[in-house]
């Protein structure tokens, strides 16, 4: 693979809702919980990223492989391979993902960064299924001015939104975000994520300045009249204002 290191992050677990709605939203859902993707139904059909779909077998197996992928440098293949099964008589499945390809640089470094993505992402899918399986969402996706670079960005953004330093998962806080204040249960926290569940919502925060990259805010908006534009707009100001 010239010179380059092969990886493998498998994770497998416990999830709401039918093997069906893990394939939906593993899918046609992707904007619920990561962002929005599209999968060519069949073998042989395109994938996300330039890739191509290798195994579409509903609702039990799905697998998608990538030579070469679009705009991941340090990076010659990538693999997602989806295994579910029914638990509980159909009403929960298990869902193992295997997340395997080959790193050309930095491997030990790519390594963890792709570990912390996996638990993260993984763990947004899980609170997706369990509260806003089926919902179709508005997905609003923007990054920080290059201030937001910053090593202690996301701390800055934290308290910016009103988080406690001390506040851990499952604190329920009322959040100053642009435009509205949220009533929201912090799903998770650590150096370099945040996640915010609303009633309506999911708020997803990134810390990437090992990557030399900004913050990150992702937004999987729920409610019925959400509006992608006017909260990249909110967001966009709300971001330049904090970091200057």
């Amino acid at each position: 693979m010239g010179g380059g290191k092969e990886f493998e992050i498998a994770r497998e677990f416990e999830v709401e809702g039918s093997p069906g709605q893990v394939w939906a939203a593993l899918t046609t859902g992707t904007g619920g919980w990561l962002r929005p993707l599209k999968y060519e139904p069949r073998e042989g059909g395109a994938a996300p990223f330039g890739g191509t779909v290798t195994r579409w077998d509903p609702p039990r197996r799905l697998t998608a492989r990538v030579e070469d992928p679009d705009g991941v440098p340090g990076q010659s293949l990538d693999q997602l391979d989806q295994f579910i099964e029914p638990r509980d008589g159909g009403r929960r499945s298990w869902l193992r993902h295997v997340h395997s390809g080959v790193f050309t640089e930095d491997q030990d470094g790519q390594y963890a960064k792709a570990v912390r993505r996996t638990d993260f992402h993984l763990h947004t899918l899980r609170q997706y299924l369990a509260y806003f399986a089926g919902r179709p969402a508005v997905f609003t996706a923007l990054d920080g001015p290059p201030a937001s670079r910053a090593p202690d960005a996301l701390v800055r953004l934290a308290r910016a939104l009103g988080l406690p330093d001390d506040a851990g998962e499952g604190a329920r806080i009322r959040v100053e975000a642009p435009g509205e204040e949220l009533d929201a249960v912090i799903d998770f926290r650590s150096r370099y994520f945040i996640g915010l569940r609303s009633d309506d919502a999911l708020h997803r925060f990134f810390r990437r300045d090992d990557s030399g990259a900004p913050v990150g805010v992702r937004v999987h908006d729920f409610a019925p009249h959400a509006d992608a534009k006017r909260a990249e707009l909110a967001w966009r100001d709300w971001l330049h204002h904090l970091y200057g």
